[in-house]
């Protein structure tokens, strides 16, 4: 059985992580997820914990039960780490090597591949910025879903909507194959 870590940040698009959750888990792979604080605020850990069957990871000083610090743990037992919705804000952290949450000192950890789905407004994806965090983490092997283009939760139409769900979930598929 395959691992699949699944990092939700904090994006409206953070509700599609419950049936990207369940799809995963359906197919019979191990599912794990963490949160960012901003994704709490848009989605509940408690319906991604029961959709993956597993805690919820949120607080990197959380008390693991065990001797091992939980991301390395988690890091180690990845076959793919999954960022969906992937924010402006944590495409930057990783980019940039960052190690302020649970989800990024995991992606600095882990040997796994890395597929980030981005969702946020078309002018953060088009900022500079944003365009050259992308290339740097496309450079180290990253691999990138979407965006697409559509109606966005803040009223503008073009690119920044999170992928479908059904094309993420293939995608991890391939990447796993």
């Amino acid at each position: 059985m395959k691992t699949i870590l699944v990092g939700v940040t904090g994006s409206i698009a953070a509700y599609k992580a419950a049936d990207l959750v369940s799809q995963l888990t359906k197919k019979g792979y191990e599912v794990h997820v963490t949160m960012t604080d901003a994704a709490r605020a848009f989605i509940t850990p408690l319906t991604l914990q029961t959709l993956s069957r597993h805690n919820v990871v949120t607080d990197p000083f959380a008390l693991t039960g065990t001797w091992e610090p939980g991301h390395i743990a988690l890091a180690d037992k990845a076959d793919l780490l999954l960022v969906a919705p992937a924010s402006a804000n944590t495409i930057a952290a990783l980019a940039h090597g960052f190690a302020n949450n649970y989800l990024t000192e995991i992606a600095l950890a882990t040997r796994a591949p890395i597929l980030i789905a981005p969702a946020m407004n078309g002018k953060m994806w088009e900022h500079p910025a944003t365009r050259e965090n992308v290339e740097t983490l496309k450079s180290r092997g990253v691999q990138f879903i979407g965006p697409e283009a559509g109606l966005l939760a803040c009223g503008y139409e073009g690119i920044g909507r999170l992928w479908p769900v059904d094309g993420i979930v293939a995608r991890a598929e391939e990447l796993l194959a």
